[in-house]
């Protein structure tokens, strides 16, 4: 329980320092809270913790070497990346003809029902069976590792919709370059955990471990993230700006 307190607590913390860095560099300090609360609402979704877990299950059948799980993994994180950054450049566009308070609407819907899925311990992932046969017939390799990122972004995009589309909307009215940059610093603190449990974990059976711990904690972390949203949704609705 320790080393899983450990872990949570270098995402937040690695989370927080990233996001507040690059906003107080851009002179946005106070969006810190409200950024750091809908990033995090996503990046702790238990849904990708779920699929990454196949992930590291994989490749640890396989008993690859820690550089290999280094090079695998990361390729998997930078796939995520890049397919999620351009889920959400196409959410931008959508969200830019949504007036604001739709932002604060979606928040409350979708936080509500975060938490309502969570404490049923209903799954939000698609075909779990198909991803886990994807994924374990997968080569293990760095280009294997890419297309599989780039295929299972898709699968992640129902657990995520309500956080990425409530900021893509309060985003999209900061301007179409500030936008974009916004955009990317969210993901990047969504694959953060990813990389976290990468890299800090210290081998495939201990980030095994604390990504299945996380799985198994999907309903305290679902409520999290679905009171996250709320609370985004009520600030919206109560009249702030980005």
């Amino acid at each position: 329980m320790r080393s899983e307190i450990k872990g949570l607590a270098i995402i937040l913390l690695a989370s927080f320092g990233v996001s507040s860095l690059a906003l107080w560099a851009l002179g946005m300090v106070d969006f810190v809270p409200k950024f750091f609360a809908l990033a995090m609402s996503d990046s702790i979704n238990p849904c990708t913790f779920v699929i990454y877990t196949m992930l590291l299950i994989a490749l640890s059948v396989r008993e690859i070497s820690k550089k290999r799980l280094y090079f695998i993994g990361s390729a998997f994180i930078a796939a995520v990346y890049i397919s999620y950054y351009l889920l959400g450049v196409g959410l931008l566009y959508f969200a830019g003809y949504l007036p604001l308070w739709v932002a604060g609407v979606a928040a409350i819907v979708f936080g509500a029902y975060t938490i309502a899925t969570g404490l049923m311990e209903k799954s939000r992932v698609g075909d779990k069976s198909k991803i886990r046969r994807k994924i374990f017939s997968s080569d293990a390799t760095a280009i294997g590792a890419f297309t599989l990122g780039v295929i299972v972004s898709t699968t992640l995009l129902p657990c995520s919709a309500g956080s990425y589309l409530v900021y893509a909307i309060i985003i999209s009215k900061a301007g179409k370059a500030l936008a974009f940059l916004l955009l990317a610093l969210y993901n990047l603190v969504f694959v953060l955990p990813l990389v976290v449990i990468l890299l800090a974990m210290g081998s495939v059976t201990e980030s095994k471990r604390f990504s299945q711990a996380m799985v198994r904690h999907s309903r305290e972390l679902s409520v999290i993230a679905g009171l996250l949203l709320i609370a985004i949704g009520v600030w919206v609705l109560a009249g702030a700006s980005l």
